[in-house]
């Protein structure tokens, strides 16, 4: 064997040997699995701590994020400091209905989030349907290329505001926006009033970016009032979230945000949360 043709086959011999070595740890190595991402809402932390240990608080309780409303007094570079510190992100900025979305659009960059939450319109007496559903695409329309360059996606919440009633109606209007940056901020307990969770879940299907949960009893509802519904314990309510959990399943939302928007409270109450989304998300 001439020397060419014997340090190829040595260097084979050696690469092979290496490939055969390196099996087991591959084969050994699984990818990450994929699971919903639990948070709540900064302003439900109510105990009298810093910036850095309420993070903490969230860190110890599980909680992967949280999200920060447009109205909540907070020092930006101390939320900064503190992601980089414990690792909980702040995965959303919440603008609510306030009409300047490209502040939001700005803050959420600015958190490293990747949404902003948009409440879209209300129809009342002096709003009709479709002048409110025209004004809001057109709202949206303006906002959605910067949120594009940004990276950053508005979300609509199905709210209480007499608008986008059902789930064939949000389709539309999302789709007629014709944008990659646009979706739906769904509330699992704001639909069990008049629908069902599991059903809005499947039609709207990926255009979901993330879910916010609470619970609404009918009971509570038909005996103390319409906003009574909304005070009962999450897996306490109408909620079918096994169904819930299925129709996710069914359209691929596997490691999403879930957000819980209930009562807040001190450590106790935030972990008492966070057990019961475990339980109904079945995140365990």
């Amino acid at each position: 064997m001439n020397m060419i043709g014997r340090r190829n086959f040595l260097q084979g011999s050696v690469a092979a040997a290496i490939g055969l070595a390196t099996v087991p740890a591959l084969a050994a190595a699984k990818p990450e699995e994929k699971r919903i991402k639990k948070a709540v809402k900064y302003h439900m932390i109510t105990e009298k701590l810093s910036v850095l240990d309420k993070f903490k608080l969230l860190a110890d309780l599980g909680y992967d994020g949280t999200e920060i409303h447009v109205t909540t007094k907070v020092d930006r570079n101390e939320v900064r400091q503190a992601i980089e510190a414990t690792g909980v992100q702040v995965h959303g900025f919440l603008n609510s209905s306030k009409l300047d979305l490209t502040g939001a659009i700005d803050n959420a960059k600015f958190y490293g989030a990747s949404s902003v939450l948009v409440v879209a319109g209300r129809v009342d007496k002096n709003n009709s349907y479709d002048k409110v559903y025209a004004e809001q695409q057109k709202r949206l329309r303006v906002a959605l290329p910067y949120a594009e360059k940004q990276g950053i996606k508005l979300l609509i919440e199905n709210v209480w505001n007499d608008f986008l009633l059902s789930p064939l109606e949000m389709v539309r209007f999302l789709d007629e926006l014709e944008s990659p940056a646009i979706g739906a901020y769904f509330d699992v307990g704001n639909v069990v009033r008049f629908g069902w969770p599991d059903q809005w879940i499947k039609i709207l299907g990926k255009r979901i970016g993330k879910l916010d949960i609470k619970e609404y009893s009918r009971k509570k509802q038909m005996n103390e009032g319409l906003r009574k519904g909304f005070q009962v314990e999450i897996g306490e309510g109408d909620c079918d979230w096994p169904a819930v959990r299925k129709a996710l399943n069914q359209i691929g939302y596997t490691d999403g945000w879930a957000t819980a928007e209930v009562r807040g409270g001190d450590r106790n109450r935030l972990a008492d949360i966070a057990e019961r989304m475990d339980n109904v998300l079945d995140l365990k």
